[in-house]
């Protein structure tokens, strides 16, 4: 059986949301591990007055391309940055563009969508949902497409417990929906979207799983997949271990927790967390691709890129995130990291209020008393407002069934189990959370381990300052209760006496 590399060898690659968090680490991975694909034909919007082939000049400037850069100098060669957007008619693509793409591409990988929980529906739509249309439209015309892989979610039907790899119905008529969000107006569709989403959290996840709907059924005759990742982390252990660019998901509540700016988090401590590190999940994407394309299947095998099923972690093994970055401090800590889990609302507003909104409201006093900017609690605002919007993922279970990944593991050649790695069973949750939060550190805040002592001295300072003032505001209040109780009066001189 042909491997990976060589099934993707001599092969030009089409991939939408290159310049995202999956999308860099799929560039990335195919360049460095399929060392003889042909082209990767990037789909990359205009942005800020930055046109296509700018963004991609800086997407290969990341870190994360260190190792490729080494191994193959070269790779730029193979990198054709094509200007597109998802929300123009056939993709902003000009006619030579077009022709071209048909005439040459052989895989296409559709990352690019939306993450937004609380996008506007009719944007979610056009974004999530039409873009897959077109996308289609786009591959019926490929004289020699041999896979298509659709990049979904694992809570696309997080309304169900458990949940199959198969295309579930959608809720509503995915075409009724679009034709109608074409003519209601802005303020009718706020209203009408909860009631449209029914049991699902956000726009992301109902969209997602109208998207999976479409894609089948718009598709019929054409070589396609799905693949679900879960909640996406940093990377496991390749190019190497750690690497995150982002705040979206857990690594925007870790570097708060790492700040001191969460000091509690809803969750059930006892629910489950599937976390897929992103190079599994690149890897899984990568395999289901060779895997559609060599054994040719008969329906539209779906994947559900998932780790609980068989490495399962809990979110009580979050708790140690402040020990964490005790030991590797941030250097922008604003208070020293404490935190714990609750599932009671009013526990994490509690502690929250007291533990930091409290702090930032007199540290926003201080900096508009010196003439500076009030930020902090505007930012801890944000914070408290994402720990919402992720509640109903931290309380809640789920049950994924992974046989076709399982399937696509053991049909792995064994030269490329190695390479593209797809048991996450030998993952320690600990290790890996550790580094996720260095990473946190070195790759979005782009602070410099070398400065790590300063980082250690500025946290034993803030500790400092909270003995002080803890000490200072219970000597107050001992001092009040002397001055207006007897009993506290009494105490006082049972203690002395017994002391001295």
């Amino acid at each position: 059986m042909a491997t990976i590399p060589e099934v993707y060898a001599g092969k030009s690659v089409l991939i939408t949301g290159a310049t995202g968090f999956i999308g860099k680490v799929l560039v990335e991975k195919l360049l460095r591990c399929c060392p003889d694909v042909k082209f990767l034909y990037l789909l990359v919007r205009p942005k800020a007055g930055q046109p296509p082939s700018t963004r991609v000049e800086e997407l290969i400037k990341c870190r994360l391309f260190d190792k490729l850069k080494l191994e193959q100098p070269n790779f730029e060669d193979k990198i054709i940055a094509v200007s597109s957007d998802m929300l123009e008619p056939k993709l902003g693509l000009n006619e030579e563009n077009t022709n071209i793409l048909q005439q040459n591409v052989n895989m296409v990988f559709h990352v690019a969508a939306t993450v937004k929980f609380d996008e506007k529906l009719d944007l979610s739509l056009k974004l999530n949902v039409m873009s897959v249309q077109k996308m289609l439209r786009l591959c019926q015309g490929m004289k020699q497409l041999e896979v298509f892989v659709h990049v979904s979610t694992a809570y696309a039907n997080c309304d169900r417990s458990h949940i199959d790899e198969v295309v579930y119905p959608p809720p509503v008529d995915p075409y009724k929906l679009m034709y109608s969000t074409e003519w209601m107006s802005d303020e009718m569709i706020t209203m009408l979207t909860p009631k449209i989403i029914g049991n699902r959290p956000n726009t992301y996840t109902f969209t997602k799983s109208i998207a999976e709907y479409v894609f089948v059924e718009e598709g019929a005759g054409l070589p396609l997949c799905i693949v679900r990742p879960s909640i996406v982390g940093a990377t496991w252990k390749d190019p190497f271990p750690g690497w995150i660019d982002n705040f979206n998901g857990p690594s925007g509540l870790f570097i708060a927790t790492g700040m001191g700016m969460l000091r509690a988090m809803i969750a059930d401590a006892d629910a489950v967390v599937d976390l897929s590190p992103v190079d599994y999940v690149v890897n899984m994407m990568i395999g289901a691709g060779w895997h559609t394309i060599v054994h040719k299947p008969s329906t539209v095998p779906i994947y559900n890129c998932v780790s609980s099923p068989t490495n399962p972690t809990r979110w009580r093994d979050v708790e140690d995130i402040p020990d964490y970055y005790l030991k590797t401090p941030l250097e922008i800590a604003f208070r020293r990291p404490n935190a714990c889990i609750t599932s009671h609302p009013w526990v994490f507003s509690y502690w929250n209020f007291i533990g930091c909104k409290i702090p930032c409201m007199v540290t926003d006093l201080y900096m508009k008393l010196t003439g500076k900017k009030a930020r902090m609690v505007r930012l801890y605002d944000r914070i408290a407002k994402s720990m919402y919007t992720l509640k109903y993922f931290t309380q809640n279970d789920w049950v994924w069934s992974n046989r076709n990944c399982e399937a696509l593991m053991n049909a792995l050649p064994d030269t490329d189990r190695k390479v593209f790695f797809l048991d996450v069973r030998p993952l320690d949750w600990k290790e890996y959370l550790e580094t996720y939060c260095v990473g946190t550190k070195q790759y979005v805040l782009n602070e410099d381990l070398a400065a790590l002592p300063a980082a250690k001295r500025h946290i034993m300072k803030l500790r400092n300052i909270r003995w002080v003032f803890n000490t200072v505001v219970l000597v107050a209040l001992w001092r009040v209760l002397i001055a207006k109780s007897e009993l506290a009066r009494n105490t006082l001189d049972l203690v002395l006496n017994l002391s001295f």
